[in-house]
């Protein structure tokens, strides 16, 4: 997510096709808030692994990789009607599991405080739609520019860009961030989309500020939106065409505007362990040039984010 710091905001992530594509598929303390779900069922293992040996030696003998992710982004990673983890991230990690014989286990938490997980070693990795930027790279808290943690580095491997939905036929008259002024925002806390946000009403007119409405997942955003108690949403555009398409038969909201902030998702690391975090980009890699890469975004309506190669740290 487009996080903030993070790009799920600071997302980073501008993005990809259109909505009709997507329908193809169908604060910083760890305090426990959010659904820590286990999810076991995200990657099956192979008996061919040929980068099992990239892996540090404690996860490979262990056999499995503990994601931290906000499972509530369809469709980047959500659960289906039978409460099995999908999405973009579970079938890349699946995918990136049998290059490297290991399994990738989701576990839910709410986005705000993945990257305090991973720092507690409560996770592995964090792979949930993060926007790789250069604030959570260095560990800097976007609103007050001061550090609060080592930082991660990310293994990018999609392009995303955020965007604004309202109620289908309710526009408010909101073309671009600047017609949110005076008007209510809902938007997933720790997102790119609250950074934009707060950058925004910064710039808007006396006593015409954004009333910023926080959340702790983008459906609880939608919700707000559809019972009218906000004007508009912000999300990652993948997420945000994919409620359009999906929300009410497709009779909820409408996406307005263009696209903005275009940047990578990347799989979040912790500074120290750059073995596991090259063994990780050489999978992204590998998968990319054996074409499962480019089904699986297809199978998500994402293929326009794709990127030809994994880099580490492309965030800017």
């Amino acid at each position: 997510m487009t996080a903030s710091s993070t790009r799920r905001t600071t997302a980073a992530h501008s993005r990809l096709a259109a909505v009709g594509a997507i329908a193809v598929a169908g604060a910083l303390l760890l305090t426990g808030c959010g659904d820590q779900t286990k999810d076991k069922n995200s990657s099956s293992v192979g008996n061919s692994a040929p980068l099992a040996d990239k892996l540090p030696a404690q996860i490979r003998d262990k056999g499995t990789i503990k994601v931290g992710s906000d499972i509530a982004y369809a469709p980047v990673e959500f659960k289906d009607d039978s409460g099995k983890t999908v999405g973009i991230d579970p079938d890349l990690a699946a995918a990136m599991g049998k290059q490297l014989g290991v399994t990738f286990e989701f576990e839910s938490g709410t986005f705000d405080a993945l990257l305090t997980g991973l720092r507690s070693s409560r996770y592995d990795i964090a792979m949930s739609a993060m926007t790789d930027n250069k604030s959570r790279q260095e560990g800097i808290d976007p609103d007050t520019n001061k550090k609060v943690g080592e930082g991660v580095d990310f293994v990018d491997y999609l392009t995303a860009g955020v965007s604004i939905y309202t109620r289908k036929g309710d526009t408010q008259n909101i073309t671009t961030w600047a017609d949110l002024c005076g008007k209510k925002l809902a938007v997933q806390r720790g997102t790119v989309s609250e950074d934009l946000a707060r950058a925004e009403a910064k710039k808007c007119p006396s006593g015409k500020t954004i009333t910023l409405q926080r959340f702790d997942d983008n459906q609880q955003a939608q919700t707000r939106l559809r019972s009218g108690g906000a004007d508009a949403v912000s999300a990652d555009f993948p997420v945000a065409a994919y409620a359009v398409k999906t929300s009410g038969g497709g009779k909820d909201f409408e996406l307005v505007g263009e696209q903005v902030e275009a940047a990578p998702y990347g799989i979040a690391v912790g500074k120290t362990n750059t073995q596991l975090r090259d063994a990780l980009q050489a999978a992204m890699n590998a998968i990319i040039q054996n074409g499962e890469y480019q089904k699986i975004l297809e199978k998500w309506g994402a293929q326009d984010g794709a990127v030809k190669e994994s880099v580490i740290n492309g965030g800017k």
